[in-house]
């Protein structure tokens, strides 16, 4: 009986530093303006999960991609609960979803391989078991067509069997640049 209470002590630690979890601004923009160009922006989650959105990148041929970086530890799985990332004016209904162009998986200690190039994200994220962390990567694609100013709304997550919001990253054109960023 005690040897087993021995090997729940670590377990229940385990368990109850997740629920100290208090998520960071949900929102990216921190003033109503969105006037500071920023180079890019990490959420972090439960149990060590990052999400980190890089600023737009403007291509020659015409149109914006962008990349959103999963970062999980090993052992860790992450779901969406919607398997869409929705563009939306501020305090406006959505008016577009990213187009999804490629997702990849790799461990950080091994090569980048290509998993699929798919239009649908997966159900779900897991860390791989032969690297300390593993990244997906997924590069989006927005219309042509964008407003002056443009948040991408996350899908929730499920970690551990709970429900956690992610953050709304923030995106503005900056006329001094004649190209799309990120803002704050």
């Amino acid at each position: 009986m005690r040897r087993s209470a021995l090997f729940a002590l670590p377990l229940l630690l385990l368990v109850s530093a997740c629920d100290d979890y208090t998520a960071p601004s949900l929102y990216q923009a921190t003033t109503p303006e969105c006037k500071t160009w920023t180079e890019g922006s990490r959420f972090e989650l439960p149990r060590g999960i990052s999400i980190y959105a890089t600023p737009p990148v403007t291509l020659q041929a015409g149109g914006t991609e962008l990349a959103l970086i999963f970062t999980l530890p090993v052992g860790t799985q992450a779901s969406f609960t919607r398997l869409s990332f929705l563009l939306a004016e501020p305090h406006k209904e959505p008016f577009a979803t990213a187009k999804i162009l490629t997702i990849y998986q790799r461990g950080m200690s091994q090569k980048a391989e290509i998993v699929d190039v798919i239009e649908q994200l997966p159900i779900m994220f897991s860390a791989v078991g032969n690297s300390k962390e593993t990244q997906w990567r997924i590069r989006l694609q927005l219309p042509r067509q964008m407003p002056q100013r443009f948040d991408l709304s996350m899908p929730d997550m499920l970690v551990g069997g709970k429900r956690y919001p992610v953050r709304t990253f923030t995106y503005r054109y900056f006329d001094e640049r004649k190209a799309y960023g990120m803002c704050s």
